[in-house]
């Protein structure tokens, strides 16, 4: 691969799907773009960019999904579903009591395990949400993995990563040397192609967006415009739950920290939470 292919691609994975590649990076490049070479017939990466230059739009859109990272696991870091269960969740069924609707986003949400350990959250809050519309959309940019999500089949390795046993016993059932999940966890999660650096607006609005593990392949002007667009989406009391190591910080001031949950932050001008007992439903909820 010549430089002057190499700066091509970063452009144009740029311009497509946000990703920002540095210089040093022509082995992850030609490590998942030269299997993807030899799959369309092509020489190798100097003919593939030359097919790409020529407008080869499915092509293009191999060459996005190859240079994706799909890495997830149930339950990723613990932390934020947590939070979920102790914090976002007994709040929210108490400011939504009267509409009794919850609408969640999980952004990139690859081959499904965030959007279902979200919904298995759900579940587990019991009679706190019985009668409640609840709606989990899991949007990527890559169909590939939306059709693997879909289908909720998981590998006996997939399955242990993350995942408490007691869940897989409750919810996952044997099939070969595979784990499908129940069809009413499956039910509960909507699945949409999307890229982030598209119009937004049509998904509407939400009260939490689990948006963890892919701003950090982004720079930071496009990590501002995503902010911009998802502080659009919240609800002015949501919840945007961001990945370990990433942070509005230095980026933009549309949101600020949630109280006393690290990776969590609502709308600047959200109104500030008030101090006091939870009702007994909802401390039922946050033991679970």
């Amino acid at each position: 691969m010549t430089p002057l292919d190499y700066e091509y691609l970063r452009r144009l994975l740029k311009e497509r799907s946000g990703l920002d590649l540095s210089a040093d990076k022509q082995y992850l490049v030609e490590s998942r773009l030269v299997p993807l070479a030899r799959r369309s017939n092509l020489a190798g990466i100097p003919e593939l960019v030359q097919r790409l230059k020529s407008g080869a739009e499915p092509l293009t859109s191999d060459v996005v999904e190859a240079m994706t990272t799909n890495e997830t696991f149930f339950f990723r870091d613990k932390i934020p579903f947590d939070h979920l269960k102790e914090a976002v969740l007994p709040a929210l069924i108490q400011a939504r009591a009267a509409r009794r609707s919850l609408r969640i986003w999980c952004a990139a949400s690859s081959t499904g395990q965030e959007p279902y350990s979200i919904a298995m959250c759900l579940k587990e809050a019991g009679a706190a949400l019985a009668g409640w519309r609840t709606e989990i959309v899991a949007t990527d940019l890559s169909q590939g993995v939306l059709e693997k999500s879909k289908a909720g089949l998981f590998s006996q390795f997939e399955v242990q990563r993350g995942l408490p046993i007691q869940l897989l016993v409750k919810y996952f059932t044997q099939k070969g040397e595979l784990w499908q999940l129940n069809a009413d966890i499956r039910g509960m999660v909507q699945h949409r192609q999307l890229n982030l650096l598209q119009d937004l607006s049509h998904l509407g609005t939400f009260d939490v967006i689990f948006c963890r593990n892919v701003l950090i392949y982004f720079d930071q002007d496009t990590k501002a415009g995503i902010f911009a667009k998802l502080v659009r989406m919240l609800e002015p009391d949501g919840v945007l739950a961001l990945g370990a190591a990433e942070s509005v910080v230095g980026i933009t001031n549309l949101f600020k920290a949630y109280p006393d949950r690290r990776g969590l932050y609502q709308p600047s001008n959200a109104p500030v939470a008030r101090a006091g007992a939870l009702p007994h439903v909802l401390k039922a909820v946050a033991a679970r």
